[in-house]
């Protein structure tokens, strides 16, 4: 059993390191990686500036909110042109076949390529760090409610990597892969907006469903299990969704 789960994890390793070295040899993963970090420091500069003409910097009150649900329009729109990629790409150039004719499991590829679009994510985030720390070198803070706005920040991106890793197992065209994964994010950022189209009974289910509603209490420092759980179900269900994408071409005649 040990040697078993040993060789599942290699081979789940060797497909996520695949993906990376694919990502980084290509020069897009750079043009998003300094887009996301322009748009993520120039969003930080901005709300800075306003608190302290709002405040006089006596503290910062509510900045992490301001900053991290600017942050989460960056990560909306950076992370599905991440994960366009996954399978569209290797579906159009004809290699995902090939892959098909190794000893890994659906489950095994599915791991390695989340795997590796959450990491590359995380990168992405970790210089973002830099301007907190600056920030805290001139006027110390609190970092607790900075790090739980940090976790439903990764939680959030998760939840759209899941989501495009989905989308991108249906189709060969990343643009489609990209608009589609698109519109279903938006859905689940709209969809609490027009309060007045709903009953209270109605609205109590989107606001359950919203997953920006959901990141909202992260970004003021509360951590809600319900929260959590959400993001962790909504990953959940979009992994094995596409895992029943890659399983349909059994009875699509598909080697």
């Amino acid at each position: 059993m040990t040697s078993w789960s040993e060789g599942r994890t290699v081979r789940i390793w060797i497909i996520c390191r695949r993906e990376l070295q694919a990502a980084f040899g290509s020069v897009v993963a750079y043009v998003l990686f300094a887009v996301f970090l322009l748009l993520s420091g120039y969003f930080f500069y901005s709300d800075l500036i306003f608190m302290l003409l709002m405040a006089s910097f006596t503290p910062v009150i509510g900045l992490w909110q301001w900053v991290f649900l600017d942050m989460r329009l960056v990560v909306l729109l950076i992370l599905p042109l991440i994960t366009m990629r996954l399978f569209a790409e290797e579906k159009k150039l004809g290699t995902i076949e090939l892959l098909w004719t190794y000893p890994v499991r659906d489950v095994e590829i599915i791991a390695g390529k989340f795997l590796a679009a959450v990491a590359f994510f995380l990168l992405m985030l970790l210089p973002t760090a830099i301007p907190f720390a600056l920030l805290y070198a001139y006027q110390p803070f609190d970092v607790a409610p900075l790090l739980v706005a940090y976790l439903g920040l990764v939680l959030l991106g998760v939840a759209f990597i899941s989501c495009g890793l989905f989308i991108s197992s249906m189709t060969e065209n990343q643009v489609v892969s990209a608009m589609v994964t698109y519109g279903i994010l938006v859905f689940f950022w709209f969809m609490t907006w027009n309060e007045e189209a709903a009953n209270q009974a109605t609205l109590r289910i989107l606001l359950g469903l919203s997953l920006f509603d959901r990141f909202f209490n992260f970004t003021r420092g509360v951590i809600d299990t319900r929260d959590v759980v959400f993001f962790a179900l909504f990953t959940a269900f979009f992994l094995f969704l596409t895992w029943q994408s890659l399983a349909s071409r059994r009875w699509r005649g598909v080697p």
